[in-house]
């Protein structure tokens, strides 16, 4: 009895714990779509409340026909699909490379290819925006999706995964008369939909919700994205709440919906990866 009591002790202070934590996340999302339904005055009363006084749908309206809401919508929605079409071609290629293939130099180049990581994007920013206005991309969906369509996280996030497979499938390709891409191609790729799905769920995120580089590389509206667009609500002496979370809401909510459609296959890469390697 005493065991008992005590597991559900346990489940019960687990539970109060997953319940506080999943309120705190909900929190933001309430908040911004509250806000969004709020008058400007409503938007600056303190103490703030979390309901508006009176609901102002056409907050979204507005939203569209201040800014070319449809033109950003199209130019984040075109640089996110290139991207994450490349991360998943590109780094898979070269996580299967350095996962199965055996070649002078590789783990040299690998952990070359890791220290990537510890450099921070504003380092290079500059050395970037040089190298691109030399091929004349300024301004062009090339400097928006190319630079994009490759990463070391996605190499290495799929690499582990691709240690995790089971080597006797790939000599038995090979004993078949497979060659090296066609063992990627179809063996490894069907074999790593969880992981392929995770690398794209970041990358989709990434891509979304870049600011820093487009804002930098872009200087004509029909180049613009959503976060550029979004930001243009808020001003050097005030902002415009609302508009401005009812567009954030507006720009999230594919995101949102996403992520519930792929959360299974999401979960299942990350529990999956890092378990050998």
């Amino acid at each position: 009895m005493i065991t008992r009591t005590s597991d559900r002790g346990r489940r019960l202070a687990v539970h109060i714990l997953l319940i506080a934590g999943a309120v705190l996340m909900v929190t933001p999302f309430v908040w911004m779509l509250s806000t969004s339904l709020k008058s400007f005055a409503d938007s600056m009363k303190v103490p703030p409340t979390l309901l508006p006084s009176e609901w102002h749908f056409e907050n979204y309206a507005k939203v569209l026909t201040t800014i070319d809401f449809g033109t950003y919508y199209l130019n984040t929605i075109l640089v996110t699909l290139g991207r994450t079409a490349g991360q998943l071609l590109l780094c898979s290629l070269a996580a299967y490379s350095f996962a199965c293939l055996k070649f002078p130099g590789k783990n040299v180049i690998f952990l070359a290819l890791l220290a990537v990581l510890m450099v921070p994007s504003q380092v290079v920013m500059i050395p970037s925006f040089v190298i691109m206005r030399q091929l004349n991309w300024l301004d062009t969906f090339y400097v928006l999706i190319i630079p994009g369509i490759f990463s070391a996280f996605g190499t290495f996030l799929l690499r582990q995964f691709f240690m995790t497979l089971p080597k006797d499938l790939e000599e038995a390709a090979k004993i078949d008369g497979c060659s090296y891409f066609r063992i990627y191609w179809n063996i490894y790729l069907p074999l790593s939909k969880s992981a392929l799905v995770s690398l794209a769920i970041f990358t989709i995120l990434a891509a979304w919700n870049d600011l820093l580089w487009p804002l930098i590389m872009t200087s004509s509206e029909d180049m613009r994205v959503l976060s550029i667009g979004i930001s243009s609500f808020q001003g050097q002496h005030s902002t415009d709440y609302p508009l401005l979370m009812a567009g954030a809401v507006m720009a999230t909510l594919p995101i949102i919906i996403l992520f519930i459609f792929l959360q299974r296959y999401f979960i299942e890469g990350i529990a999956m990866n890092g378990i050998k390697g």
